[in-house]
């Protein structure tokens, strides 16, 4: 059964940047046959969809309806196969990038921006930018 595991959280002064990772702890699966999606969930509000990288590396970016800042051109997604990792370089990190944030392997190939179309997830990461 595939796990992910997240890693690389932390707090950040705005303007500062981030690494995440997401790496897949079952041997002998590999993340590339995954859609790998980023999402974040803040206190109260719903989990949202970030970024997210195809089995075919089509990379695609989410931004939610009351955003300030966008994730487009801020954050990068980004996958190494010989490490059975997927990266979400986050830059120019704002406080409203504040959330839990969480790795999740699809259903199918393709990526979404709904949660409803990934089936193994990750226990999350805490991203707190503050000054």
């Amino acid at each position: 059964q595939l796990q992910l595991v997240e890693s690389g959280g932390g707090l950040v002064q705005p303007g500062g940047s981030l690494r995440l990772s997401c790496t897949g702890s079952t041997s002998g699966l590999s993340l590339n046959y995954y859609a790998i999606g980023w999402f974040r969930q803040a206190p109260g509000k719903e989990r949202e969809g970030v970024s997210c990288i195809s089995y075919s590396d089509k990379t695609s970016y989410y931004d939610a309806f009351t955003s300030t800042y966008s994730v487009k051109g801020r954050f990068t997604v980004s996958r190494d196969s010989d490490k059975n990792t997927v990266y979400l370089q986050m830059n120019s990190l704002q406080p409203e990038d504040s959330a839990v944030y969480y790795c999740a392997a699809g259903n199918t190939g393709d990526c979404s921006a709904s949660p409803n179309f990934y089936a193994t997830w990750g226990q999350g990461t805490q991203v707190t930018v503050s000054s």
